[in-house]
């Protein structure tokens, strides 16, 4: 059967499908041998974490499984937990937001993917397309357009730090520059860098989205509330131009699925009825589970005494051994500590390319991310077309003898590739 040109776009091979792909290897134990994995996105099992959800989802198990599994229920999530989202941020932030500010969705990816399709694509004056502010960024946005050519990226500043670190800045006046814009995407701390975004960087993207009349949507996924992870962070802003996103999987749940929008009524309304349309609505058990987490404290709790601190840790622990085992005879650098749950390596020389690297890792049995997957082509500078393949993506989820592991190979497979040069 022939594929339309938005299912050849959908159905193609993605960075994000090559990540789940090697999740899956690792852990089907059908390619022999122990990998030494840091590649997923997925959080740390930390054993407080798992045991806390474990114990709200079997009390919500008991007391509202026919409420909750045995029907069908609101499109916009379960009144419970809606009510306890607009009662809990009006509180924290001093917000006056109220239902109809709220959508509860199936996580921030399947919310962002329905976003994407309600204010990008054909327009009556012509295509509009997703704009990334700042790449690199999460992979999985570049499957969020069924439209070829429907998203763009946007080159970084960059500023080079001491002790072999590195930041990314947002160039606004590009930002402004792009032709066709119907929205704007941003994740905070960002998926691969753990870059957060400052203030001044977050009201020039507000003015931008103002001026152009498109939303802005952040995506909270490692960001405040919860989890928490960022070392430095904005409060999310209540704006009219502004999507806000949250999501539990990084805060111990990323197989149910869960996040939620709050942003202006008319923009909520239209994927309110985009889910509606697509799904019905979220999975509601594991709604009723994030209602008692939130109402409870107990997700509070578990960010800033259990997740936040872990993850702290578990990035000086990284830091540390890479300065330690990385050859000095490399040209490498770390993008600054600053949150998320990712190292972001940049190995700035002409014989490294990030393909071949992950084929050299995978001989050694250890699965990163080559950068590329993080950038979306074509690039629009010189600079960028290279600086995408001289980058790799680390995840700090593992235990720490793995994450030690994981590195001496990286440190063996960079001299071997510099030796081959």
């Amino acid at each position: 059967m022939e594929l339309s040109s938005r299912g050849a776009k959908m159905g193609g091979l993605s960075g994000i499908r090559s990540i789940m792909e090697d999740i899956a290897l690792a852990a089907s134990g059908t390619s022999g041998g122990t990998w030494v994995n840091l590649s997923p996105g997925n959080p740390a099992a930390i054993e407080e974490v798992t045991g806390t959800w474990r114990r709200l989802q079997e009390e919500s198990l008991a007391r509202r499984f026919a409420e909750s599994s045995g029907r069908y229920g609101p499109s916009r999530g379960s009144d419970q937990l809606v009510d306890t989202i607009v009662r809990y941020f009006n509180r924290r932030y001093g917000w006056d937001i109220t239902a109809e500010n709220v959508l509860v969705g199936a996580g921030c990816q399947m919310l962002a993917f329905m976003a994407t399709c309600v204010f990008t694509g054909p327009y009556p004056d012509g295509d509009r397309r997703l704009v990334l502010p700042s790449v690199p960024d999460y992979t999985g946005y570049q499957g969020l357009s069924m439209d070829e050519g429907g998203i763009v990226g946007v080159a970084p500043g960059v500023e080079l730090l001491d002790d072999r670190l590195f930041r990314y800045t947002f160039d606004l006046e590009a930002v402004r520059r792009q032709p066709s814009m119907g929205m704007m995407l941003v994740s905070s701390p960002g998926n691969p860098t753990g870059r957060s975004i400052r203030a001044d960087a977050l009201a020039g993207l507000m003015e931008i989205a103002e001026e152009r009349d498109v939303p802005l949507f952040l995506d909270h996924a490692y960001g405040d509330p919860f989890p928490g992870v960022a070392q430095t962070s904005v409060d999310p802003p209540l704006h009219p131009h502004v999507i806000n996103c949250f999501t539990l999987s990084k805060a111990g749940v990323p197989g149910e699925r869960l996040g939620f929008a709050i942003g202006p009524r008319e923009a909520i309304d239209a994927m309110l009825s985009f889910t509606a349309n697509s799904h019905l609505h979220a999975p509601q058990l594991i709604q009723a589970t994030a209602q008692r987490a939130i109402a409870s404290g107990a997700l509070d709790r578990l960010t800033t005494e259990v997740i936040r601190p872990y993850y702290r840790n578990k990035r000086l622990v990284a830091e540390k051994l890479l300065h330690e085992l990385l050859p000095d005879t490399v040209d490498w650098r770390l993008h600054a500590t600053e949150g998320g749950m990712f190292c972001w390596l940049w190995i700035d020389h002409d014989w490294f390319d990030d393909l071949v690297l992950y084929e050299a890792l995978k001989r050694k049995k250890v699965f990163v991310v080559p950068g590329r997957h993080f950038f979306v082509p074509p690039f629009d500078t010189p600079f960028l077309a290279e600086h995408a393949t001289r980058c790799v993506r680390l995840s700090l989820s593992p235990d720490e003898p793995v994450i030690a592991e994981g590195i001496r190979r990286l440190a063996t497979a960079l001299e071997e590739m510099r030796g081959a040069h």
